[in-house]
């Protein structure tokens, strides 16, 4: 049978009708995926977030959406919550006792506008520097006196072949820049050391705002190496350490150990200062982090995400070398824990 013009009319507008009705629908569930770190992720939201509010994690947003690579806040009991997510966008972050630094990166591989801020407690920009690459390590003093970055400046990662870091140390009382720790003296069992090919990335501070421990390369070894910020001087201590981070009561060290030479895998460790002995924790894939340390008994690492491009998630293993990885936060990276 021939349908005549009118129901043809009438059938096409309803058909209309139907895909415009299943455009919305289509439209509504993106929106409501873009305020998400990843699908099924915990929901997201600007708002207000500060830097001394006890029993909130912060970290950088790291999901799709627009609040990507925003600075965030969750309850530290319930980091998979919603989040609160601040309008300070970063590529690396670290906070302590009110005081922040926030490494920026722009678009492209000659990027001229990375920078380092440094905010207080309400985010808010008290010093602006330039960075001489890209944003690699950040870390505050606990007492937030001192703020620390590393930056490559040629390569791509700790697993190129040949890559060059360049870490600065920044007095934000007095703005004394230290823009680089090669400038510092250097003594290797108990010798001064002198060589071209120096670097250093990953710093951890002390509460004494002198004290520091960072990673030295040199020679094709890195060596985990203790400092002097008012000496200018660093003196190795251990070898195969990379990105270390001091405990809480500053007894350990939590970094990560190259498991194989020449390959870009490595397995997080523990060492105890006072005898320089070592565990391996329960986390056995490679991690390529600062870790950060949540407590005196937990440490946390970001990891990239199972099947999406560009993202990490947060992960949380015990410090004693007992136990198994958990999932902390997914779509985040960058942790701190205000005390």
């Amino acid at each position: 049978m021939t349908l005549s013009l009118s129901r043809r009319l009438l059938v096409l507008a309803v058909a209309v009708l139907l895909l415009a009705g299943l455009a919305a629908v289509l439209v509504v569930r993106a929106a409501d995926r873009a305020d998400r770190p990843g699908t099924g992720g915990p929901e997201i939201a600007a708002g207000g977030v500060t830097l001394t509010r006890q029993g909130e994690l912060l970290f950088l947003n790291s999901g799709q959406g627009p609040h990507r690579g925003a600075l965030a806040s969750v309850p530290a009991g319930a980091p998979q919550s919603a989040r609160t997510a601040s309008d300070l966008d970063c590529r690396r972050f670290y906070a302590a006792a009110g005081t922040g630094v926030c490494l920026r990166s722009s678009p492209g591989a000659l990027a001229q506008d990375n920078k380092a801020l440094i905010v207080d407690a309400d985010l808010r920009t008290l010093r602006s520097l330039p960075l001489a690459g890209t944003p690699s390590r950040a870390r505050v003093s606990p007492s937030g006196r001192f703020a620390a970055w590393t930056v490559f400046v040629s390569g791509e990662s700790y697993g190129s072949a040949f890559f060059s870091t360049r870490t600065a140390i920044l007095d934000t009382r007095t703005g004394k820049l230290d823009s680089s720790l090669e400038e510092f003296a250097v003594s290797m069992d108990g010798r001064d050391y002198r060589a071209q090919d120096v670097n250093f990335w990953g710093v951890t501070f002390s509460k004494d705002d002198d004290t520091f421990y960072a990673t030295l390369a040199t020679a094709g070894q890195t060596h985990l190496v203790k400092g002097s910020i008012s000496r200018r001087t660093v003196t190795t201590l251990a070898q195969n350490v990379e990105c270390p981070s001091l405990s809480p009561d500053e007894t350990r060290i939590a970094y990560k150990k190259r498991v194989r030479p020449g390959a870009t895998l490595w397995r997080e460790h523990v060492m105890d200062l006072g005898t320089l002995r070592e565990h391996a924790l329960a986390e056995k894939r490679s991690v390529d982090d600062q870790a950060a340390w949540l407590d005196d008994r937990t440490v946390a690492y970001a990891l990239p995400t199972d099947g999406a491009a560009d993202s990490t998630d947060l992960w949380t293993v015990p410090a004693d070398g007992t136990g198994a990885p958990r999932l902390l936060a997914s779509g985040a990276s960058s942790p701190s824990a205000p005390r």
